[in-house]
């Protein structure tokens, strides 16, 4: 049983309970990936050392950060300086020998920065920004995380990834999760946030959407405001990826994957046999019976598939963080 658990880099998503329930999976004998994001903590330190981070908005609606030069070194300092080496001893003191990484390590994760990143400016214009250190995951050295996983490493990624020039690239942290469970066809995504899912009202959280058919994914992309869009694409990537479940949630790992969140799943959208979770009465239980997944394949580096989407009329620019 293999889970990729992706922990948002935003306010309050890392808790006591999540590196507990994590260890807890470990355990039990489930082979977990985690990635993690940085933007709350890139914030904080942009505004510290006088640099207040920007964000911008693609011509399809996807938000992201700005990343030139200084914005790259800052964010390395948040994702693999703080919040990386916080998590691994947070999951060594619960018995879990977490091991951390960067993308860039061992090229983990192989990204073609893009040339130009185009932003919408608040009068309409679309701005052309060609100082931008972001890129798309383009190959994941799924061999390098199978040899840590079978000898009992698990894996916490910061999402740097390594352009093919050799330049530190910022990737979405989403995405390259969705990378990751493809590359290994995981048995499920979890994407840790904090929110309780999609919402189909950002302000009500009594009209979260509980279950999503992946090939009707497009037309729920209307409800997904601001980061949730990525989120989106990202279990799009996985679902194609053969992926075959993706949990969006907060709060409780083991609650999201008993669908207390949003799930997305594909044809064949159930977690396999060996995936345990403690039951709502506090005893074990399978989340299903279906048969065993095939083993994982040894590889070099594990190519990313690209399809293109559509959703309610709008292209996703597959250039474009």
């Amino acid at each position: 049983m293999t889970l990729v658990v992706k922990i948002g880099g935003g306010a309050g998503v890392v808790t006591a309970t999540l590196v507990k329930e994590i260890a807890q999976c470990v355990a039990g004998g489930q082979q977990i990936v985690v990635v993690h994001g940085a933007s709350d903590l890139t914030n904080e330190l942009s505004e510290r050392l006088g640099y207040p981070a920007r964000m911008i908005t693609s011509p399809s609606g996807m938000v992201s950060r700005y990343t030139n030069g200084e914005t790259l070194r800052i964010y390395a300092m948040a994702a693999a300086g703080e919040i990386n080496t916080e998590l691994v001893a947070s999951l060594q003191q619960q018995g879990v020998n977490a091991l951390g990484l960067t993308g860039v390590d061992g090229k983990l994760l192989q990204a073609r920065r893009k040339s130009v990143v185009r932003s919408v400016a608040p009068d309409g214009r679309v701005q052309i920004l060609r100082d931008d250190y972001t890129g798309q995951v383009e190959l994941v050295n799924d061999a390098l995380l199978i040899l840590l996983l079978n000898t009992g490493y698990t894996p916490v990624i910061a999402p740097l990834a390594l352009s093919h020039e050799g330049e530190r690239l910022n990737v979405d942290g989403d995405r390259a999760a969705a990378a990751i469970a493809a590359a290994l066809h995981a048995d499920a995504l979890i994407i840790m946030t904090n929110v309780p899912g999609l919402l189909s009202n950002v302000e009500d959280t009594t009209t979260l959407i509980r279950t999503i058919p992946a090939e009707h994914l497009a037309d729920y992309m209307e409800y997904a405001r601001g980061r949730m869009r990525k989120k989106l694409l990202g279990a799009q990537e996985a679902l194609q990826g053969g992926v075959p479940r993706v949990c969006i949630g907060s709060a409780s790992l083991f609650e999201v994957l008993r669908g207390s969140g949003t799930t997305i799943t594909g044809a064949c959208g159930e977690v396999h046999e060996g995936c345990y979770v403690p039951a709502a009465g506090g005893h074990k239980g399978p989340l299903s019976t279906t048969s065993p997944p095939p083993p994982l394949r040894k590889m070099e580096g594990h190519p990313i598939e690209r399809y293109p989407i559509e959703m309610k009329g709008h292209p996703i620019e597959r250039n474009l963080i």
